[in-house]
């Protein structure tokens, strides 16, 4: 009896393997052959599940974002109703790297970053997720901000936009051993404890 293959599993598989491409050799490194090698699996899989490189790398974005909603959740499970503050500290501190594997992922988003600037095929697909995060957080800050949590004189999205650029840069300095991710995430709090006027 032919044995039973499961396809979702065999895609994240494949999907794994880019990202361990992207994480450690950068995306031009990234070919069919060397998915299919790093999978352990033949060419021919890897052609099954993605018609084209452009396929494969728009699966490794969604994982990433994904990985990333897991974290917020694991995070944020069993805190109950997160105040405004907490929401935003939750999102800041999953976008900093904290352990071995947050930060494979963020060698990866830095590799895409790096081939988005000069594909803009890939930079289209690549800004999806921060456009939404950055809505997703300014609907939020607007709603603290109408609750009289936050000053009445802050632009919200350029709020976000700042509190996102902060963090993007401190994942830099945490993923070159500049800080420590505590050190960055006190730098965060900061920022926090300026905009909000209650915790």
């Amino acid at each position: 009896m032919p044995r039973q293959v499961d396809h979702d599993e065999r895609r994240r598989r494949l999907t794994d393997a880019l990202l361990r491409i992207a994480s450690t050799r950068g995306l031009q490194a990234v070919s069919m052959r060397e998915i299919a090698a790093e999978a352990g699996v033949s060419l021919r899989v890897v052609q099954y599940y993605f018609t084209n490189k452009q396929a494969l790398l728009e699966s490794g974005l969604t994982e990433l974002g994904a990985r990333m909603e897991r974290r917020f959740k694991q995070r944020t499970a069993g805190a109950g109703e997160l105040t405004p503050r907490g929401v935003f500290a939750a999102v800041l501190g999953v976008i900093l790297p904290f352990d071995e594997q947050s930060e494979r992922d963020s060698m990866a988003w830095t590799a895409y970053y790096t081939a988005a600037l000069t594909d803009p095929a890939l930079a289209a697909v690549g800004l999806t997720l921060p456009n939404a995060l950055e809505n997703f957080l300014t609907v939020r800050l607007t709603a603290a901000q109408q609750a009289g949590d936050v000053a009445p004189d802050r632009d919200p999205r350029t709020e976000v936009a700042a509190l996102l650029a902060l963090a993007n840069g401190l994942t830099s300095s945490v993923l070159s051993g500049q800080r420590s991710h505590e050190a960055a995430t006190e730098i965060i709090d900061y920022q926090l404890d300026r905009l909000f006027l209650s915790g």
